[in-house]
Parts: C-alpha cells; sequence; structure tokens
C-alpha cells in the first residue's frame, strides 16, 4: 500500500532539493550516525532515507547494498507523514505492508522505525530509519534514541555544503 502524498509536497521537494544532497558521494559525518544507529538500536540495518517525489535515495546506509527504492514501495514514504517515529513492529502483520515485495522479497523486512528528519520550513525530507529482518518491540528509549539521532542528521544537512555528486562513468 503505498503512502499518501502530503499535501504540501510541491514545498517538500523543494526543501529537500533545496540542500543539493541527491545523488551525492557517501559521507562519513551521515555513515557514522548510520553506524551508530545500528549499533545503540541492535538492528543490521540503518539508512538515511530522502523521499524524492518518485524514490527514496539513500544518503548513507549501512547493511543494505542498495542505493534506492521506488517510493510507492518505502517505508519511509509513510514515515514522512508523521512527526514521530513510524514504527511497525512486524511488517509480515501490518496490513499496509504485508505484501510489500520489500517484505516478501530481499531484504525480507520485518521490523521497521525511521524518525522523519526536517528540512527547511519544517518539511519532512526523509527519515533515519532502521530495519531488522525480525520482528522486535521498539521501548520508549529506543524511540528517544532515534529521534535524538535524526536531529543530529537535521543538523549535519544545515551545516553541511552542497554534496559532490557521484562521478558516472560512460557506458563503454
Amino acid at each position: 500500500m503505498s503512502a499518501a502524498i502530503p499535501t504540501n509536497e510541491q514545498e517538500r521537494l523543494d526543501a529537500l532539493r533545496s540542500y543539493g544532497i541527491l545523488d551525492t558521494d557517501a559521507e562519513e559525518e551521515f555513515d557514522a550516525i548510520t553506524r551508530l544507529a545500528a549499533y545503540l538500536c541492535g538492528t543490521p540495518v540503518a539508512l538515511i532515507s530522502l523521499v524524492d517525489a518518485t524514490r527514496q535515495w539513500f544518503k548513507s546506509r549501512h547493511g543494505l547494498p542498495i542505493e534506492d527504492t521506488t517510493r510507492a514501495l518505502s517505508f519511509c514514504g509513510h514515515a514522512i507523514n508523521g512527526e514521530n517515529a513510524l514504527v511497525v513492529e512486524d511488517a509480515a502483520l501490518d496490513p499496509r505492508f504485508a505484501q510489500n515485495p520489500l517484505v516478501l522479497e530481499e531484504p525480507h523486512i520485518r521490523f521497521y522505525a525511521g524518525h522523519p528528519v526536517k528540512g527547511p520550513g519544517g518539511h519532512s525530507v526523509g527519515t533515519l530509519c532502521i530495519m531488522d529482518n525480525l520482528p522486535r518491540e521498539f521501548s520508549a528509549e529506543d524511540r528517544e534514541t532515534l529521534r535524538d539521532l535524526g536531529e543530529m542528521v537535521e543538523k549535519e544537512f544545515k551545516v553541511k555544503p552542497k554534496g559532490k555528486k557521484k562521478v558516472v562513468a560512460p557506458p563503454d
């Protein structure tokens, strides 16, 4: 089930794009936050996900080899619609996600928690999220940890100059 598109979608996209960070190289400041999120929350996967018009792109990823997915399949597309963390303790039992290919196939997501990351104007531009292929409970302390780390991502976005675009070699 695809997430609802926010009523302020154009403003949200403008805020995201104002950072100039989409499709930029990995940066240690962000990678350190995802490593820390995975460690503190005890999950194999942590991501900084930016939700663009038709895809979610991972500025930082720990434990997941892919760089992006379609927005229609994304859990983060749902999380940006709230003010607090979206927690899905067992995606196989949640009607929004039970038939999602990301649950039924690789990476077999069962647990997801994503805290919205705010950009200019308070618009949710993405999430700091953690995932596991096993269902799990998520405590109030875990939510607080994820929120604090999400706020670190927001602060880092504000202080970083525009990102360096990835260099893509032309096909042979």
